[in-house]
């Protein structure tokens, strides 16, 4: 078997170290070839084939770099509209979906420099609609194939259709009413004064008609008792509306006052939870590995935090100095009877002693022992909420 064979052992270890994306510095997009490292890079820039190729480019520059800046923007809206539709998308995440391709026109080859350059470029021509943000651009792509066009206008002339038949049926059952009316004479109200034939006579109002013919009805029915009796029964029934109603109105009372209250409490909770957490002289373990394996898992005091988010923290058995996100570090949680002080939440700032910890629902509970609260017991305080006291 020779060396040059397809299936020989280097010739398939080459076919492996090829496959997926390498450095952009070792590509050349002239000759469309990716090198493996700088030396493999140097010696392709000094072959006698890149060399024709650059000749042949130095002749018309431009062209070159128009043929592939039309490929790029090409490949670059194809796959937008393939991938994402007319959806509202980051323009790194289309990008990083682009470039994931092993064959695809790298941007220095184009007319522009950044991917922001053609972001905005897209905008100005019409193709997408861009719009910047905190979080950077997003892009929009604008469909523009005759057959979404077609149907689009389809739509809108059947929705216009709709619209004009319900306005033909409108016109119709008005000129119905119309035609109804026709003839007849509208009955006009006579308003007259209010005369009292008889000065000494009372006026007097029926307000409650149905109340005074049902007190009425029950009179009748109850005419073989006597008066006394009538009487008696009425109080009685009056007195036992009173109580009910009275014993309904407080429970009421009672109950509403206990909802507040609780609603109160469970609105103080809500909004008193933040999404910094960060104190001064509290204990945390870094849990990134950025920062390289001698401080990782290793624990730390906060010396000082900076915009709520970041914190200076010294290393407790090195006393080395680090600036991290609160990301990158987690609270710690002592043996009971050490203090703690709690980071959100309703009992934000305040210090305490752990009493117990119920490592089934990842909590604790505390007794506040600092400010207008101490002595008070929290049970149920997350473990995120709460970190060792240096």
């Amino acid at each position: 078997m020779g060396k040059s064979d397809f299936l020989s052992p280097k010739a398939i270890a080459n076919r492996i170290k090829s496959k997926g994306l390498q450095k952009l510095r070792w590509y050349c997009q002239m000759c469309q070839k990716q090198c493996r490292d700088e030396n493999g890079f140097k010696c392709h820039c000094m072959s006698e084939s890149h060399q024709r190729q650059l000749l042949l480019a130095s002749e018309n520059p431009q062209q070159f770099m128009d043929y592939f800046s039309e490929e790029f923007r090409n490949d670059f809206l194809e796959l937008l509209r393939r991938r994402f539709g007319t959806k509202r998308v980051h323009n790194n995440i289309v990008y990083n979906e682009y470039i994931s391709h092993r064959e695809h026109i790298h941007m220095n080859a184009t007319q522009w420099e950044t991917l922001t350059d053609f972001t905005k470029w897209l905008g100005r021509e019409g193709l997408c609609k861009v719009d910047e943000t905190p979080k950077g651009w997003y892009i929009q792509y604008i469909d523009r194939d005759p057959e979404t066009i077609r149907r689009q206008q389809e739509q809108e002339r059947k929705k216009k259709q709709d619209l004009d038949d319900e306005e033909k049926t409108a016109k119709f059952i008005e000129q119905q009413v119309r035609r109804g009316l026709e003839g007849k004479e509208l009955e006009k109200p006579v308003y007259t004064e209010l005369n009292r034939e008889n000065e000494e006579e009372k006026v007097a109002f029926n307000l409650n008609k149905g109340a005074s013919t049902s007190i009425a009805a029950s009179s009748k029915t109850s005419s073989g008792l006597g008066p006394n009796a009538l009487k008696m029964v009425e109080g009685a029934v009056k007195r036992k509306e009173s109580a009910h109603s009275s014993g309904q109105s407080k429970e009421k009372k009672k109950k509403s006052a206990l909802d507040e209250i609780m609603e109160l409490e469970e609105e103080k909770k809500r909004t008193a939870r933040r999404d910094y957490w960060l104190q001064p002289e509290i204990v945390v373990k870094i849990v990134t590995k950025k920062v390289g394996e001698k401080y990782h898992r290793k624990k730390a005091v906060v010396k000082e935090v900076i915009d709520k988010y970041t914190a200076v923290v010294k290393m407790i058995d090195s006393g080395d100095k680090l600036k991290l996100d609160q990301t990158h570090l987690e609270t710690v949680i002592p043996a009971p009877g050490k203090k703690v002080m709690v980071l959100n939440g309703g009992y934000r700032g305040n210090e305490g002693i752990l009493e117990s910890i119920n490592e089934k629902r990842f909590s604790a509970t505390i007794v506040i022992d600092s400010g207008p609260l101490k002595g008070r017991r929290v049970e149920d305080i997350l473990y995120e909420d709460i970190s060792k006291l240096a």
